[in-house]
C-alpha cells in the first residue's frame, strides 16, 4: 500500500541534524514514489518565496504525485508571503510541498507560513533540541518507552557518561533495553530498574571496561590472569587510584552476593539484584559461591589498604605497582 501524504508540511526547529534526516528521508521517498520528474528541490536563492509560489501554480507533466521540497524558509518574512499563501490555498491535490526551517536565534519559520500550512490541511512538526537541564527528565521518559526505569540520578549519570546528543542517548537506552529486556517492549510499563552506579558501569568507556576486566580477574582465582590484566592496563597509562575503585566495586558486589546466598536468598533473586547482563551475573555468583563471604570480606580489607597506600597513607611495600601486585596475589591465591 502506498503511503498517504498531506498537501503541505512544515518541519522546523533547532535540531538541525534531525531536520536534515527528515529532509533526506522525504527526498528518498519522493524519488521512489514519483521518480526524478516528480521531485523538485528549492534551496538557497532558488527558495525565494515567489519562485516557490510560481512552481506551485505551474503545470507539470509528471505522472503520479508531485513533490516539492523547500529549504531555508527560516529566512522568510511574513510580509513577503502573499503569493505563496494564495498558491497554498489552491494547491493541486496531487502535489505535496514540504518546507524546512533550520531555526537559530531570531531565524524562525514565519507565523504566516505556519497558518498557511494549517489552512491547506498540512502538518507542522517541531524538531527541537532538549535544553541541557531538561535532558535527565527526557531520558527518564525515553527509558520508560524502552521498558526501563531510571532514577533521576541514573538519568543524570547517563547524560554525564554519554553526552547531550539525544540520538546518542536514545541509542544507549535501546542498547540497554536489548540487553536486559524484551525489545521492543510488549507493554509500556517499565520493568527493569537502574540506579546511577549501575548506569555508570553499564555505559563505561573503553578504559573503564578494561578496568572491569581486571576487577573480574580478581574473582577468577587465577593469579596469573589477574596479574596480566593489571600489567596490561597499567602499560596503557591507567592510574592506580582509578583501578582500585573498580576493583573494590566488583569485590563488594561479590561479597554482597555471597552474603545473600548464605542467608538463603534464591539465586534468581540475587541475580536480579545485581543489575548486570545475565551471563556476567551468573559468573559473579559462581565466583562468589566459590570464594565465600569471609574471604571476600578479607579481599575488601586488602583493597582498602591498597587504596590508602596509593594515596600516600599507610605503609607501602616498594613501588605502588609492587603493592598492587602483592594485593592481587593475596586476593587470588
Amino acid at each position: 500500500m502506498s503511503p498517504s501524504f498531506r498537501p503541505a508540511y512544515l518541519i522546523h526547529g533547532d535540531d538541525h541534524g534531525r531536520i536534515a534526516q527528515r529532509r533526506a528521508k522525504l527526498r528518498e521517498l519522493a524519488q521512489s514514489q514519483s521518480g526524478a520528474n516528480g521531485f523538485e528541490l528549492f534551496e538557497g536563492d532558488a527558495s525565494a518565496r515567489d519562485t516557490v509560489a510560481g512552481a506551485l501554480n505551474a503545470m507539470t507533466f509528471a505522472i503520479g504525485r508531485r513533490f516539492i521540497i523547500v529549504d531555508g524558509v527560516e529566512r522568510w518574512k511574513d510580509k513577503e508571503l502573499d503569493r505563496l499563501e494564495a498558491a497554498l490555498e489552491q494547491i493541486d491535490p496531487d502535489t505535496t510541498i514540504s518546507f524546512f526551517a533550520r531555526e537559530d536565534g531570531r531565524l524562525k519559520a514565519p507565523k504566516r507560513l505556519h497558518d498557511a500550512v494549517k489552512r491547506a490541511g498540512g502538518e507542522i512538526s517541531a524538531q527541537e533540541n532538549i535544553k541541557p537541564w531538561e535532558l535527565p527528565k527526557w531520558v527518564v521518559g525515553q527509558a520508560r518507552a524502552c521498558g526501563l526505569q531510571l532514577t533521576p540520578e541514573a538519568a543524570r549519570a547517563l547524560v554525564n557518561q554519554v553526552g547531550e546528543r539525544q540520538e546518542r542517548l536514545l541509542r544507549e537506552l535501546e542498547r540497554l533495553a536489548i540487553e536486559f529486556t524484551e525489545f521492543p517492549p510488549a507493554h509500556s510499563q517499565a520493568t527493569v530498574e537502574f540506579d546511577a552506579e549501575q548506569i555508570q558501569e553499564l555505559t563505561a568507556s573503553s578504559a573503564e571496561h578494561k578496568a572491569w576486566t581486571l576487577a573480574d580477574a580478581l574473582l577468577s582465582g587465577d593469579p596469573a590472569r589477574a596479574t596480566r590484566a593489571y600489567l596490561q592496563i597499567r602499560d596503557q597509562g591507567e592510574r592506580l587510584p582509578g583501578l582500585v575503585y573498580w576493583m573494590s566495586s566488583r569485590v563488594r558486589q561479590a561479597h554482597q552476593a555471597a552474603r545473600a546466598l548464605d542467608a538463603g536468598q534464591p539465586q534468581a533473586a540475587v541475580r536480579s539484584g545485581l543489575r548486570m547482563p545475565p551471563r556476567a551475573a551468573d559468573q559473579l555468583i559462581s565466583d562468589a559461591k566459590r570464594i565465600g563471604a569471609d574471604k571476600l570480606r578479607a579481599a575488601i580489607e586488602i583493597i582498602a589498604d591498597l587504596e590508602l597506600a596509593s594515596r600516600g597513607g599507610g605503609r607501602r611495600r616498594g613501588s605502588e605497582d609492587t603493592s598492587a601486585l602483592l594485593a592481587i596475589q593475596a586476593i587470588t591465591s
